[in-house]
């Protein structure tokens, strides 16, 4: 390819990403156009609320997006730089995130990466007495919507990215941008976290004082942060010091082993 090439290839994406409109009626009929193919072409979702996923579904989802969305221009734009996909069991707070590496001085070029917290997804959707699940302002019927919405806020990331070379999700164009192609109404999800749902199942919270067991002995101590297992400071007179003066040793308890000591002064 050449420079002007590339260059016509960009003018042709600004000027779809910057002057589209797309009325609601279609981009609700996209949206569900792209979660039935999904389903059907998939190997592993077998449902709105499947219990299985793979990377390859990520692309699948990307690709479907491209089409209905951008005329396959992104993928067209990329041409022969890398896009990866990743399921991350790490992410406990950001429901996605999209990450460019390398640049014009790396002997490779850029990348980019998508990543998808498979932690957040399979945390919602559990039951059916959970409370409302809302991503990016829409509120959402199962784990592929979820997952839909989240590809969506990724999906104009890259394009910020691709386009201008920064992005951010709380400036005035990316949410131009993604109200106008995906009917969005904030850039933030409340799907259930892991702090949310110890809080709901046990009864736990960053700040509480709990006792639990390790190997033979019991340990008592203050509760400082929840992801996928509660950081627990136990005092400990040989330690590490922290801010407060005081030596503590760190624990890292799942949250079902904890109890909640209720009269600690």
């Amino acid at each position: 390819m050449t420079d002007e090439e590339g260059l016509d290839m960009t003018a042709d994406l600004r000027v779809l990403v910057e002057t589209s409109r797309l009325g609601s009626e279609l981009v609700t009929r996209n949206q569900r156009l792209i979660y039935e193919n999904l389903l059907r072409k998939s190997a592993r979702l077998d449902s709105g609320n499947f219990t299985k996923i793979h990377t390859a579904d990520l692309r699948r989802l990307f690709d479907e997006y491209d089409r209905c969305f951008f005329e396959s221009q992104v993928g067209t734009m990329l041409c022969d730089t890398t896009l990866g996909f990743r399921l991350s069991k790490r992410m406990t707070r950001n429901a996605g995130r999209t990450a460019r590496y390398g640049g014009p001085s790396h002997p490779n070029g850029s990348r980019y990466e998508i990543s998808v917290s498979t932690e957040l997804l399979f945390q919602c959707f559990r039951g059916n007495d959970h409370r409302s699940i809302t991503v990016c302002g829409i509120v959402c019927a199962d784990r592929l919507e979820a997952l839909q919405r989240v590809m969506e806020h990724e999906l104009v990331h890259l394009l910020e990215q691709l386009l201008w070379s920064k992005s951010s999700c709380s400036a005035v164009r990316f949410q131009s941008i993604a109200s106008r192609f995906f009917s969005h109404e904030s850039h933030t999800h409340q799907l259930i976290t892991s702090r949310e749902r110890a809080l709901e199942q046990f009864g736990v919270a960053p700040g509480d004082y709990v006792r639990f067991r390790c190997g033979s002995a019991h340990h008592v101590g203050t509760v400082t942060r929840i992801t996928k297992r509660a950081t627990v400071l136990v005092r400990n007179s040989r330690g590490s010091v922290f801010s407060d003066g005081r030596k503590y040793s760190t624990y890292y308890v799942p949250v079902e082993r904890l109890e909640v000591v209720r009269n600690h002064k």
